[in-house]
């Protein structure tokens, strides 16, 4: 049998990606300076488990699938746990002189050479996945970051610290990792990235300080930490964001820069003073995240042709609109991603700059200087960009100068915070912009929401309550050909029945009829019927597909995608 020239084409020979997928994840990965494994498993054309077995052929080792594999403490007791964590890697099993070493990298040559010498053994790397060994790790070890924050909770809990002895600049800036309150800080950090949350809330009372972290998108608590720590941790934060530590009267904000297990994080601070002390609030942006695909957002095949057509117009505005964290930024980033070549230039204003983007102009609003989004947008129109990014229109002025670049000939990407699309152009005719400049520059607006997916591990088929289904306007035809499924619970999904999340769409292209509409100022209602009449799905339809197919459940559909009439009622 002929040798495989790439792992890759062991998958295409097992079927587990076509040609077409393969082609598509080079290209993705390409342009998003990815590893191709990264961009398959991104993708959804391969597992974690695939690839590292389809890795594991190509270079004649052994894959071993860790998911409930129990290793010898005889076998964990030959490692130091420094060296396991540093380095992701795992002893597995002992055969004579020979230890088998699980790792995630197959040219993992160095490490396994600096193990045969500290070790006396002859090391045989054996490949798994990297998340299944992190869990080993804390598994094995009986020190993943949950137990170890626990720990020292409790160690705090039953000591009494005198924290004015730490709250002092002095202390804090120069302050040794070991130290007790910095350890805390660290392992809170570490635990809320694990369990991939988007922020963490520590917020003091009267008797405590509540510390919680929001995990797609509902805050989860965590156990409560002394209440006199607290001076402590804000001016740990404070000086790992380079925040002005005597300052406790004002809001202030900050922003760290941090690495866990070989990854880069950016944290943005958030600091507001409350009656009992000041309530911080540190918001996750993991740069991975920015290189997600238009594919990996939620859309339907027919509104993905559609928003692939839509970014590509060479002029006009697209406006995103939404809630706070309904993951507008997420999309527009997307759209970026997939313009962001060589030939293009691309220039974004941004209150704050949340991701760093590769080959784009960002630039951060600054008030105080009076740098805002409409004198940023002026001094863009003067560099020439083929395409603007404004983070939010605001006001008038900004509103206007956005549509003006859009009519001379820019393609500008922005958003609202409004209830749904067509409510987007009343907005724009209350700030004051005249309806023939909306009707004549506005190629499209999209609303969305987030619903959380089901767990792909605990998932199972569901019967919903018959009000459930009627509530959500599905028919008996639909229902009897529907795929409910919701997660039962388990490790995977920390017994939510939930991990990770999709967004719902409703895509509103700016037709003559709506145009039309738009240039008589009729209501948002109006606007509604006729883009629906035109083939718009709402929100709440869309939702109510990925609850179909099993993607989520009614329930997060009824909490998440308000029907039209709920909006009419709430108005």
């Amino acid at each position: 049998m002929a040798k495989a020239n790439d792992y890759t084409d062991i998958l295409v020979k097992r079927k587990v990606l076509s040609a077409d997928q393969l082609e598509e994840a080079r290209s993705l990965a390409m342009s998003q300076g990815m590893k191709l494994q990264d961009a398959l498993i991104r993708s959804n054309y391969a597992s974690p488990g695939e690839v590292m077995d389809a890795l594991a052929e190509f270079h004649g080792m052994q894959y071993v699938d860790l998911a409930g594999v129990e290793i010898s403490k005889a076998m964990i007791e030959l490692m130091p746990e420094s060296v396991a964590r540093e380095h992701v890697i795992l002893p597995y099993e002992l055969d004579g002189q020979v230890l088998k070493v699980v790792t995630a990298d197959p040219g993992n040559y160095e490490t396994m050479q600096k193990l045969q010498f500290i070790l006396n053994k002859d090391i045989q790397p054996v490949l798994a996945v990297q998340e299944q060994i992190q869990e080993a790790i804390n598994k094995n070890y009986g020190q993943s970051e949950t137990e170890s924050m626990d720990s020292m909770l409790a160690e705090f809990t039953g000591t009494q610290i005198d924290s004015t002895q730490i709250d002092s600049s002095s202390n804090i800036a120069d302050a040794d990792s070991d130290a007790p309150v910095v350890k805390l800080v660290n392992l809170i950090i570490q635990e809320a990235v694990s369990l991939r949350a988007s922020d963490i809330h520590v917020e003091p009372f009267v008797d405590r300080v509540r510390v919680r972290y929001r995990i797609d998108g509902i805050l989860v608590e965590r156990d409560a930490v002394p209440r006199r720590l607290h001076a402590s941790m804000t001016a740990r934060i404070k000086v790992m964001g380079s925040i002005d530590i005597a300052e406790k009267r004002r809001p202030q904000d900050g922003r760290i820069k941090i690495q866990i297990q070989g990854k880069h994080y950016d944290m943005r601070v958030s600091l507001l003073p409350t009656v009992h002390g000041q309530s911080t609030v540190m918001r996750i942006l993991d740069r991975g995240n920015i290189s997600v695909g238009i594919r990996d957002l939620g859309f339907n095949e027919e509104d993905y042709l559609k928003f692939q057509n839509i970014i590509k117009r060479p002029n006009g505005i697209f406006l995103v609109t939404g809630p706070t964290g309904s993951g507008k930024t997420t999309t527009l980033y997307a759209a970026l991603n997939e313009l962001n070549r060589s030939d293009r230039k691309i220039i974004t204003a941004e209150d704050p700059v949340e991701y760093y983007l590769p080959g784009v102009n960002q630039v951060e609003v600054k008030h105080q200087i009076g740098l805002d989004f409409a004198r940023i947008i002026r001094a863009m129109l003067r560099q020439a960009p083929n395409i603007i990014l404004v983070g939010e229109i605001r006001d008038k002025e900004t509103a206007e100068i956005a549509v003006q670049a859009s009519l001379t000939g820019h393609l500008v990407f922005s958003t609202l915070h409004t209830n749904d699309a067509p409510s987007a152009v009343t907005r724009l005719i209350d700030i004051g912009v005249p309806p023939f400049l909306i009707a004549s520059s506005v190629i499209a607006i999209m609303g969305q929401r987030l619903v959380r997916v089901n767990c792909v591990k605990c998932r199972e088929p569901f019967t919903p309550d018959p009000a459930q289904v009627r509530a959500c306007g599905i028919s008996q035809e639909q229902a009897s050909r529907a795929t409910f499924m919701r997660g039962r619970g388990c490790s995977h999904c920390r017994q939510s029945g939930y991990r990770g999340r999709l967004a719902a769409f409703e895509l509103m292209r700016m037709t003559s009829q709506l145009r039309e509409l738009t240039f008589a100022q009729a209501p948002a209602q109006e606007l509604r019927r006729k883009a629906r009449a035109g083939g718009m799905k709402t929100l709440r339809e869309d939702a109510v597909l990925k609850a179909l197919k099993g993607t989520t459940t009614l329930d997060e559909v009824l909490v998440n995608c308000h029907s039209i009439e709920e909006q009419g009622a709430m108005v």
